[in-house]
């Protein structure tokens, strides 16, 4: 029997590109009682699944051993995200701490930067010792290089000792140890300042793309006022406890996901959902932490935990999802692993080859070979895809865009057939109670065991009918042995009677429905109208029709996806002629009076068709079908089961999401191959210039530096990703 493993997530600092991670990931696999490490240079972050006997400690001091620093931020047993108290990681040359994110500090603080700038003091005191003294101008630049080389060669040999011996570091100090036997020291401290310069923008670039899904965290207020025995204290907003009631004067930012209690007002929820427009709310509403008060006091009853609030969600959904590696990325890993020892036979090849098959001068060509070895180095091709990623995903995250992973943000560009529920989805998922049909009972009693039954539900057909019996006094007396039946409807014990509530073709299986009622319902339907059916033991008690208005952006938002060529089908629980109302008023196909089996067979017909398949919904009945589909997204407003089975979200649930989701998608990867074509690009052009003899040392590491940099800027500029 398997040992159950412990998961334990650790902030790490100073590691700035894919090669960090890389090893990094080496060195903690090679621990016994490892089961998988994903590590996320985007995020700062490693999660590590782990035998119980397996310490933390040992875990911590393994990644201390390259020169990075650790800090544990939570443990649990796999699968779970049980908060524990964080540890000290602190290592005195990276100076963080467990509770810190990573890219807090400052960037011409970290130890990168400091190195770099005394490598560069060193270089230039070197250079004015040479002109002042030139016969002392070679130990001058040798002092030089050394500042900057130890603590390469140092992370070098670490590498190597835990199973990385092809790593940048290394290629850097055989180039640069050459250069010194050769003659070429100058060239040789330029190259390794050079080297630093680009580790530190590498770091600076990091850095942004952290703080970039990071500074959501800071939109939540420090403190809240808390309403206690009628009076307000200010509390840590950390500290509030659900159920609690927090005082949210205009202007002031929500402290916690909640539900209006007392008061109206707009909010405006453009920090948390990228909505530009503010909305309005009122008692019953939910409202996200890190959105603003724009007018009105309310009172708001906390629903959720500081730790577990939206935006919480949010950071934490994004930090997880860039630690699974994408398809191309891991492509690129698989390639690099090949690629690096490849350069190093090459550039052997290159200094040995010419000088003993056709006496050319060994230095030349040794210089050549040192050359091809800074011209291989793999950072800008490593960084290529994971530097996109993380800086879609966050350009995404930032718009309530949400995406569990790279592989996701990648496929969703593939999509061809989208299916998406109806109620919730494609319409506003707040139907209300149109007409009440009395059959042999007061619609009054309707009302009063339609709402028994569907007491505690959050269904919107639910709400509908709570909210209309509330609003005729109806009452609502216990409901026992409440059953819900997926696809159907809800039954249970009312005073002693069992009593049906659901849809007419279920309510057709259990009792014969009387032609009268029958075109009842069909004039129902074609008005549009959901009708729900009430059975009283085996008869017809009455109807309740509701109906449910598009989106606003609903129209807009399909007829963006058709521009991207995008089929579309409408999947819904609901009758036939309400569905066909919705989906031709749309202009799109659809099919209706569907089961949860049944919307998961749809998706698997339109997979059969050779079709790249997203299904979005929001409920219970979504969730066969979401995970079914290529790619499942739910809406921002559903249930736990459809946002956990889904491989996206998006936080504000509109329509018009879905084409924007699928547009980064398609941006993320064209900036994909332009990343792959600069680093392949640079390295071809430079590697053929140094064998003509055109170019040198100088010139090969800028085309590493100015490839990672050029690449890393390229990624970057999907953090300004907008929607058209």
């Amino acid at each position: 029997m398997a040992a159950e493993l412990q998961q334990t997530r650790y902030r790490v600092s100073g590691m700035d590109c894919a090669s960090c991670a890389s090893k990094i990931d080496k060195a903690v696999r090679r621990l016994e009682g490892v089961g998988d490490v994903a590590v996320s240079v985007a995020a700062g972050t490693m999660t590590v699944a782990h035998e119980k006997a397996l310490t933390p400690a040992a875990i911590i001091r393994q990644v201390k051993n390259l020169g990075y620093g650790i800090g544990e931020v939570s443990r649990g047993v796999r699968g779970t995200g049980n908060a524990a108290a964080p540890t000290d990681g602190e290592n005195p040359n990276h100076h963080s701490h467990a509770h810190e994110h990573a890219g807090d500090e400052a960037w011409w603080r970290t130890p990168k930067a400091v190195l770099t700038l005394t490598c560069g003091l060193a270089f230039a005191i070197a250079y004015l010792a040479g002109v002042a003294f030139p016969a002392f101008e070679s130990w001058a630049f040798l002092l030089a290089l050394a500042v900057g080389l130890v603590p390469i060669a140092r992370r070098a040999a670490a590498a190597a000792r835990y199973g990385s011996p092809f790593s940048i570091e290394m290629l850097m100090t055989i180039a640069a140890v050459g250069a010194v036997i050769i003659g070429a020291t100058e060239e040789a401290a330029a190259v390794v300042l050079l080297f630093l310069i680009g580790e530190m923008l590498e770091g600076v670039a990091a850095g942004r793309a952290r703080k970039n899904i990071q500074g959501l965290t800071d939109l939540v207020p420090k403190t809240a006022l808390l309403v206690r025995d009628g009076e307000t204290v200010a509390v840590a907003a950390d500290g509030l406890a659900v159920g609690s009631i927090i005082l949210v004067r205009p202007g002031d930012r929500v402290a916690a996901d909640g539900v209006i209690a007392e008061g109206a007002g707009e909010v405006d929820e453009a920090p948390v959902t990228g909505e530009s427009v503010p909305k309005r709310k009122s008692v019953g509403d939910t409202v996200f932490a890190g959105t603003i008060n724009a007018s009105g006091v309310l009172r708001i009853k906390v629903t959720a935990a500081a730790s577990d609030n939206t935006i919480a969600r949010v950071v934490r959904l994004v930090e997880e999802a860039q630690e699974a590696k994408a398809p191309t990325e891991r492509f690129i890993d698989r390639f690099s692993r090949y690629y690096t020892p490849g350069v190093l036979v090459f550039a052997a090849l290159t200094a040995i080859l010419p000088p003993l098959l056709f006496a050319e001068p060994w230095n030349d060509w040794i210089y050549k070979g040192l050359a091809i070895l800074l011209i291989g180095c793999p950072c800008a091709l490593v960084i290529s895809t994971p530097a996109a990623i993380a800086a879609g995903m966050s350009a995404g995250a930032r718009r309530g865009l949400l995406m569990k992973g790279g592989a996701v943000l990648e496929n969703l560009g593939r999509v061809t057939a989208v299916a998406l529920d109806k109620t919730g989805t494609i319409t506003m998922g707040k139907p209300e109670v149109t007409d009440v049909i009395a059959i042999g009972r007061a619609e009054r009693d309707i009302l009063s065991l339609a709402a028994s039954l569907e007491q505690g539900s959050s269904h919107p057909l639910a709400m509908a009918i709570l909210q209309e019996a509330k609003a005729r006094k109806a009452p609502r007396p216990p409901a026992f042995d409440a059953e819900a039946i997926p696809g159907e409807g809800i039954a249970g014990s009312v005073g002693g009677e069992r009593v049906f509530l659901g849809s007419p073709l279920a309510a057709g299986r259990r009792t014969q429905i009387c032609e009268n009622v029958s075109t009842k319902i069909t004039v129902l339907n074609d008005a549009g109208k959901t009708v729900s059916v009430l059975l009283a033991g085996n008869t017809v008690a009455g109807l309740i029709a509701m109906r449910d208005e598009p989106r606003p952006d609903a129209a807009s938002g399909l007829r963006a996806l058709r521009g991207r060529g995008v089929l579309i089908m409408m999947l819904t629980g609901d009758n036939r002629r309400t569905g066909d109302a919705v989906a031709t008023s749309l202009g799109i196909r659809s099919r209706s009076e569907l089961l949860p089996q049944d919307k998961q067979q749809a998706v698997r017909d339109l997979q059969a068709e050779g079709h790249f398949v997203a299904k979005v919904g929001d409920g219970i009945n979504d969730a066969p079908a979401l995970a079914a589909a290529d790619i499942g997204i739910a809406m921002g407003g559903g249930t736990d089961v459809a946002l956990e089975t889904a491989d996206a979200a998006v936080l504000h649930g509109r329509v018009q999401d879905i084409p924007d989701m699928i547009a980064l998608s398609r941006s993320a990867m064209r900036n994909i191959h332009q990343n792959i074509a600069i680093a392949l690009g640079l390295k071809a052009v430079f590697l053929v210039t140094t064998l003509l003899g055109v170019t040198g040392l100088w010139p090969a590491i800028l085309a590493d530096t100015g490839a990672t940099v050029l690449v890393t800027a390229n990624a970057m500029r999907l953090l300004g990703w907008r929607p058209q």
